[in-house]
Formats: structure tokens, sequence, C-alpha cells
């Protein structure tokens, strides 16, 4: 037993291969804050195109159990816009390719941000699309939608209607280019 206070609690070496990653899923991080006028929004978007289709999330690593380090590997395609969200949990974004907008900020490849838990944000994906890693100090978290006025809603529809046939056709992560 080690005395050393910042020694770690993890036994072992943990790999993981990015080939055995598998979709993130509602069990890992489900939806909260449904409102009746955040459902309606949510309606509007999933009436635009098919869903999924402009994002792919995949859960790369997460140690065992409820507690623990997980790693999500994301691609939103070109212009992907995500609406205003918290988790309730910290994470570290990484940008891996392409490029993002949140706020006045522009990311590209090499760049990140941390969003501390609970605190909403949104951001919009470069032109090409963007990746992120997202590391998390769990391996459960939440995503709770933040209430949006109609027009908000109305501009994430009609992102997603117009953009629809051009996700069709993006099979290439910017990083892959």
């Amino acid at each position: 037993m080690s005395t050393d206070p910042n020694a770690s609690p993890r036994k072992k070496v943990a790999i993981f291969y990015g080939k055995d990653a598998m979709p993130l899923g509602e069990e890992r991080m489900p939806t909260e804050g449904l409102t009746p006028s955040v459902l309606a929004g949510v309606a509007k978007v999933m009436a635009s195109a098919k869903p999924g289709l402009g994002e792919r999330s995949t859960l790369l690593f997460s140690e065992p159990g409820d507690q623990g380090m997980s790693l999500v590997h994301v691609w939103f395609k070109s212009g992907y816009m995500l609406p205003a969200h918290a988790h309730n949990s910290d994470c570290l974004y990484y940008v891996l390719g392409g490029e993002l907008r949140i706020g006045r900020h522009v990311l590209r490849k090499g760049d990140g941000f941390f969003i501390p838990a609970n605190k909403p944000y949104a951001y919009e994906a470069g032109p090409e699309g963007v990746e992120v890693l997202e590391f998390r100090n769990a391996t459960h978290f939440n995503i709770v939608l933040n209430e949006a006025d109609e027009e908000r809603w109305d501009r994430l529809a009609a992102n997603y209607r117009e953009r629809s046939a051009s996700w069709e056709t993006e099979t290439v992560p910017p990083s892959d280019r």
C-alpha cells in the first residue's frame, strides 16, 4: 500500500482500441430537462433531419463501474449546431480536426476548451465539420437541454433541414482528410 497521498487508486494500466469503440448511448448520457417547451423544440429539430445524421459519438474508454474516467470521440458534420445544454460533470474538450465556433472563439486542431459541470454551452461545427475528444472524470453523465426561445429552435431545425443532404454524403471526418 502506497503512503503517497497523490497516488492513484487505480491498480493497473488499461489499454483500449478505437476499433472497439461503441456508440455513446442513452444509458451513459441520459437526456434530462425535457420541459414542454424543450420537447416542442426537440420535436421541431427531429422532424427536420434523420436523428444522428449530423453527428457521431463513440465511447472510446470508460472505467468499470459508475466512477472513473471516460473518453468520447465526437464528430459533428459541417455546420452542425448543438442546442444549448449542460452536463453534470466537468469536461475537457480537445479539437482533433476541423474547427468549431464557441461564442466569439474559433477553435481548430490542437485547441480545446473546458466546461465546468452544470455550465450551459453550445457550439457550431465549422465548414468541414469538427472532431473532438471529450475527457471526463465520470463514466456516466447527463445532458440537460436548456430552455431556448422558439426562434432558436427554429434556427436549429432550419440548419438541420438545410444541411441534411450534405450530411448524407459526408463520410470522412476532418482529421482523416
